[in-house]
Parts: C-alpha cells; sequence; structure tokens
C-alpha cells in the first residue's frame, strides 16, 4: 500500500519566514504604511501617478524588508568592510567622474543605471564602525575613536564636497549614534554641543549683519548660506526664497485641530505647497487631516523608535546593538529633520519623511533599515528560544 504524501498548506510553508519576526515593530510599520498610503492617495490623487508608483514603492520596500531579515544578524559583520569599501570608491568615481545637474556632482552612470552612490553609506558607514568596535571590544581606546572619526570623517567629506551636505549630515549622525552607543564620553561631547549652541545663539544676534549679500561664509556654499538665512528670517523675501517655509507653515496652521477633510486641502491642491508629495509632505498631510492626523503620525513613529531601541538594548552582541541603535535614532533625525524644516524650525534639506514622502530610492532604504532592526531582534528571539 503505497503512502500518500501531502504538502503542507501555504501558511505553514511561510511560517518560518516569520518566525521570530518582532511583532510590535512589525504592527508600527503596518501603521505608518496605512497612513502613507491614505496621505498619498488623498495629496497626489491628482498629481500624476503617484499614489500607484508609492504602493508600488512600498511592495519593493516591503520584499527588501523580508529578504533582509531572513539573514542571520551576525553575518552581517562579513559585509561591513567590502560595502563600506564598495561605497567609498563609488564616491571617489563621483568625485571624477560624476554626472552633474543643478551645480550638483552627486550621481555616477554604470551604463546601465545611474546610482547615488552616498545612499549606499547611509547603511555602510555604521555598518562599519559597529564591525570596528565589534572587533575592537574589551581593548577599546583613543586611538580606536580617532580611527572610528576617521572611517565617519571621509564618506562625509566626500559626499559634502558633492556637494549634498544633508545627505552628508544624515551619514554623519548615522556613524555618531555607533560612535556614542559605543562609549564615547560626555567629556567630549558636551563642549561640542556647548559649542554648537553658542554657534546658532550668534546666528540669531547678528543675523542682519552676517546675511547680507555681500557676506561670503567660510566652508559654506551660496545656497546653503540662503537655506540659513531664509529660516532666520522667512518673510524678508516672502514671494521668493521664504516662500516654501511659510506657504508650509500657513497649510499647517490651517488645518486646526481636525483638518480639512480628506482630498480637502486648498493650500494643497491649489499648488501653494512646493514638494507636496515629497519633503513637504507633512505641511500638506496637517493641512488635510489636523493636529489629531499629526499626533497619530507622530504615535507611530514613537512606537517605531522606541521599539527599535528596545531590540537594540537586547541585542545579543555589541556588533547588533551598535547597529540597531544606530538605525533607530537614524529614523528619529528623519522624523526630527523633516517636521523641523517643514514647521521652520530647521533650514530646509532634501530630507524625505519615512513610510510618508514619494521616492523609489527612499522606500529602497527604509525596507533595508528595518530588514536589518528585525534580523537583529531575530537573533535575540531565536537564542531565547
Amino acid at each position: 500500500m503505497s503512502r500518500v504524501i501531502q504538502r503542507p498548506a501555504l501558511w505553514r510553508r511561510l511560517r518560518p519566514l516569520w518566525r521570530g519576526l518582532d511583532g510590535p515593530l512589525l504592527l508600527a510599520c503596518l501603521w505608518l504604511m496605512g497612513w502613507g498610503l491614505l496621505a498619498m492617495y488623498s495629496i497626489g490623487h491628482d498629481h500624476g501617478t503617484r499614489f500607484v508608483d508609492h504602493a508600488r514603492n512600498f511592495g519593493i520596500g516591503a520584499l527588501i524588508l523580508f529578504t533582509v531579515a531572513q539573514v542571520p544578524a551576525q553575518k552581517l559583520t562579513r559585509l561591513a568592510l567590502p560595502l563600506y569599501l564598495l561605497g567609498v570608491s563609488l564616491l571617489i568615481a563621483v568625485a571624477l567622474f560624476g554626472i552633474t545637474k543643478k551645480g550638483a556632482t552627486r550621481w555616477l552612470n554604470l551604463g546601465v543605471t545611474v546610482i547615488q552612490p552616498s545612499e549606499i553609506l547611509k547603511i555602510a558607514t555604521p555598518l562599519m564602525l559597529a564591525w570596528w568596535f565589534q572587533l575592537r571590544e574589551g581593548q577599546l581606546k583613543l586611538l580606536d575613536f580617532l580611527i572610528a572619526f576617521l572611517l565617519l570623517g571621509v564618506p562625509f567629506a566626500l559626499i559634502a564636497k558633492q556637494p549634498d551636505l544633508g545627505t552628508g549630515l544624515l551619514v554623519l549622525f548615522a556613524g555618531l549614534y555607533v560612535i556614542y552607543f559605543a562609549g564615547l564620553s560626555w567629556k567630549l561631547i558636551l563642549p561640542l554641543l556647548g559649542a554648537g549652541l553658542i554657534g546658532i545663539a550668534a546666528l540669531i544676534a547678528y543675523e542682519p549683519q552676517i546675511c547680507q549679500d555681500e557676506v561670503k561664509w567660510p566652508l559654506l556654499k551660496d545656497y546653503q548660506k540662503t537655506r540659513v538665512c531664509t529660516l532666520l528670517d522667512p518673510h524678508k523675501d516672502p514671494l521668493g526664497k521664504g516662500f516654501h517655509v511659510l506657504q508650509g507653515e500657513i497649510a499647517i496652521g490651517s488645518g486646526g485641530l481636525s483638518g480639512k477633510g480628506f482630498m480637502q486641502g486648498t493650500q494643497t491642491h491649489l499648488e501653494f505647497i512646493p514638494e507636496r508629495t515629497t519633503d513637504f509632505l507633512f505641511a500638506a498631510f496637517a493641512e488635510e487631516f489636523g493636529l489629531f492626523g499629526a499626533l497619530a503620525l507622530l504615535l507611530g513613529f514613537g512606537a517605531l523608535i522606541l521599539r527599535g531601541l528596545n531590540i537594540a538594548a537586547n541585542a545579543p552582541s555589541l556588533f547588533e546593538r551598535l547597529l540597531a541603535g544606530s538605525i533607530t535614532l537614524s529614523f528619529f533625525t528623519y522624523v526630527f529633520v523633516n517636521m523641523g524644516m517643514v514647521i521652520g524650525i530647521l533650514p530646509v534639506v532634501g530630507v524625505p519623511l519615512p513610510f510618508m514622502s514619494y521616492g523609489g530610492t527612499a522606500m529602497v532604504m527604509l525596507g533595508l533599515s528595518l530588514g536589518l532592526l528585525l534580523a537583529i531582534g531575530r537573533s535575540r528571539s531565536l537564542i531565547q528560544r
């Protein structure tokens, strides 16, 4: 009598892919994804195929997320050095042979496609630094921190030179988070914070003098100086340089508590808000969904960040703790910088709002970052079992 072998149901075959993944983190992602799709349909339904493309990008990001989440976290250490060297090599190639658009040389033509190598360093830099500190675990000295700053300074300098100070600062902060979690002394951090506060106070106090057209700022391009001066006084040129910031503030204020309603934003659909589906999406979102919608969005980001920090705190190895901590606080940086520039407390830079802003590259990086975070959380879960 032959024995009949039945194939297990599809859900049973897929079950190992889900086993050990962090439920609260996935719920926070689904919450933010729902708001992202709702907002893009409401804000971008009359903006070409933005909603369809945004949904497609979510699908690509989700596929990358679940693929990366299957990789054992400790195997990521093997990627750290090759990925970092590849990223830095591509940045050097950009400086030598890159494509220039609107005065910036940020892209590299590989023949089959055009890439922006600085995006690779958003992950490669913290990955490299986490690997370096695990390599030196138990024997850290001042020289090790100096080498870490050098590893961080090289990609930051190459990206800032393109010029792309916004991306450069994101890479810089991602690396600084790793160095801080590795044990950098507050005695070194506090003087830098103090110097930064003094610099901000000086900018505010002497704004009328230093923002004159004939005054040149060292180390910064003219457009970067303009962004800072516009932040300090957007009303000086309300129909020109200050237009973006002022229209964003008007949209947010007009939304009130509950917003103007789904697909009812006048500032948004009358084209007063620039880049309404990308950098300034939060202004359009606040106009249509109001303070309550903004708080719901912040709730999702807060849950994601807190859960990420919990994963970092309980990770089984130093490498995983440093990488998870850096990825999580990088999400905080994205949210803080994007919302800060929209409400007028930070200069306008090209930083997308995770889950919300339109963009294929941003969604790929989002899926990769969350996949790494889930892989680290999964390694802890499997060890406990």
